[in-house]
């Protein structure tokens, strides 16, 4: 409906240019919007004020002048002009129930569009070291880039799902040197433990499988562990093999799966890092001092040059970054969104200053960046901070054992990437209206239901069959439900453009509660057989949008509770 009153808007502007109450050479593009209290109508535009200069009169006047020159159309009840010259619509009763045959016949599809017109673009998130089982910060990385890329997909772009290794550094020796330790029968209480060994029981795994000599197949290799304890670069490469399958497996519970797995390492042994340096020194970026080398990341706007390569020979972080960023670029992905930790902001200057010194024709700004706050773990108040099987923090696999894949998925989801967010484990444990997810997978499964029933009775319903005269919804909950089902593709569209996927999560507990409301204050197995197939049709609508807006969480749709 917002299409309609954006076509009327556009034919009474096409009307006043050929009067000459607007001037003809130039463009008008109305933006039309849902008004947030009805009594104002259903949809309100601001044209009037934004071209009432080029006009030469009041906004009110012009608002006068475009509201005259509107086309009939049976979908409008009626215009009227607010305040200094805002335009209100009143849609009729009759045009919001449009929107119910749209959904059924459009079924999976409906909210989806093609506007990436199959555009490659790369998500890369997660992305965790290699040195232990993912935590809860990773997952809120996961349910966020992963439906990030539901939702591109969604608008039409071509997505590939890439997880980067940080498989080489201090982190990675860290952790050879704590599962040799293991190896050798020392403990975290032993003094000789090293000073910044990781601590968890999964170490203890580890050793156990490399003493055993055991295979492990991780996504791109196959490496069988030689059970010697002095070889410390073989138990390097068994334990990054072993927690890559374990960090994987992890990923496959949360229903996670990635296209791309790219190394660290990789970049080092096909000379990209070294490439990249070369690129950086004959362009005249670098310089000697302290005996470190340096880039000017100040001439593109960092607030001070940084190291990039130590005084011991080592590169710092933001070096390979600089090196794997110019390999996104070259592989053709022209959009690239970096899903990562807020740790992680005072990268994005340092990346992107490297990548203008290199002078490869990337536009600046390129990468884009969705940088998400912490995530603080509670039971019965009290913060949860110690998994025995990680030794220091929460996993992901602690919270999906919890309360399950598709409260994990939601919850992290569900706040804005800016904002630090609570996962409350008893109330995603709860069976009651105050957890969002059960709340929207019961109106689903509350339809179904009644599908059930009518099929008992010997009435056969299609999930996608719309049935019955929709003129007969004339109650303004029905409208409501109506008007909030026509939201969904626009809400789909500004969630990928904005990066933003909370915005979903809060639609359907919106939607799912006005049904929740409709559905207890108003019967629809009744006697009227006509009037029962018009609000079953609506029904069937908003499972439809339910389902399309949880499968682009990554949720399930459940038909009974």
């Amino acid at each position: 409906m917002k299409e309609t009153v954006s076509e009327l808007l556009q034919s009474a502007l096409a009307t006043l240019q050929s009067d000459g109450t607007l001037p003809a050479d130039q463009s008008f593009t109305p933006q039309v919007g849902n008004t947030k209290d009805k009594s104002h109508g259903d949809y309100a535009c601001n044209i009037a004020l934004v071209a009432s200069k080029a006009a030469g009169c009041p906004p009110r006047k012009l608002a006068e002048a475009l509201v005259e020159a509107l086309p009939e159309s049976s979908a409008v009840e009626k215009v009227e002009i607010a305040g200094p010259g805002f335009i209100n619509f009143f849609m009729s009763t009759a045009s919001a129930f449009g929107i119910v045959n749209t959904i059924l016949n459009e079924a999976q599809q409906f909210g989806r569009n093609n506007s990436g017109n199959g555009e490659k673009v790369q998500v890369e998130f997660v992305s965790a070291n290699p040195t232990g089982p993912l935590h809860v910060g990773h997952g809120r990385g996961a349910a966020i880039g992963d439906c990030l890329c539901r939702l591109l997909e969604a608008n039409g772009y071509n997505v590939t799902r890439e997880f980067y290794y940080n498989d080489a550094g201090a982190q990675i020796n860290n952790l050879a040197l704590s599962v040799q330790s293991r190896v050798k029968g020392l403990t975290p209480e032993d003094e000789s433990w090293p000073e910044d060994g990781y601590r968890g029981d999964y170490i203890i795994d580890v050793a156990n499988a490399y003493l055993a000599g055991e295979t492990v197949v991780a996504d791109d290799r196959e490496v069988t562990a030689k059970a010697d304890p002095e070889d410390r670069d073989a138990i390097r490469e068994f334990a990054v093999a072993y927690l890559r399958r374990e960090q994987d497996l992890d990923l496959k519970a949360f229903g996670v799966q990635f296209d791309v797995y790219f190394l660290e390492s990789s970049l080092y042994e096909d000379g990209k890092v070294e490439a990249t340096v070369e690129r950086l020194k004959a362009n005249g970026y670098t310089y000697e001092q302290d005996g470190a080398m340096w880039l000017k990341t100040t001439e593109f706007g960092d607030d001070k040059d940084r190291v990039m390569r130590k005084k011991d020979g080592g590169y710092t972080y933001f070096l390979p970054d600089v090196a794997y960023h110019l390999d996104k670029w070259q592989r053709g992905f022209t959009t690239v969104i970096n899903e990562q930790g807020a740790d992680h902001h005072s990268t994005v200057t340092r990346v992107r200053a490297g990548l203008q010194a290199l002078k490869a024709d990337i536009p600046q700004g390129w990468p884009d960046y969705v940088l998400h706050q912490m995530v603080m773990v509670t039971r019965s108040g009290q913060e949860v901070k110690i998994s025995k099987r990680a030794g220091s923090y929460v996993t992901v696999r602690d919270l999906i054992d919890e309360v399950g894949r598709d409260a994990t998925r939601f919850f992290l989801a569900a706040r804005r990437v800016d904002s630090q967010l609570t996962f409350d484990i008893d109330l995603a444990r709860s069976q009651t209206n105050e957890n969002p997810v059960y709340y929207i997978q019961y109106a689903h499964a509350r339809i179904c239901s009644v599908l059930r029933k009518l099929a008992a009775e010997g009435v056969q319903r299609g999930m996608n069959e719309c049935v019955g005269d929709l003129s007969l919804l004339t109650l303004d909950d029905e409208k409501e439900l109506a008007n909030q089902l026509a939201k969904y593709p626009e809400l789909i569209a500004n969630s990928a453009a904005q990066r933003e996927p909370h915005h979903l999560t809060h639609y359907l507990r919106e939607l799912a509660g006005q049904f929740h409301t409709y559905y207890n204050a108003h019967k629809v197995l009744i006697e009227d057989t006509a009037l029962r197939d018009a609000r079953v049709s609506l029904y069937l609508a908003v499972r439809q949008v339910i389902a399309n807006g949880l499968d682009l969480l990554g949720v399930s749709a459940p038909e009974e509770m």
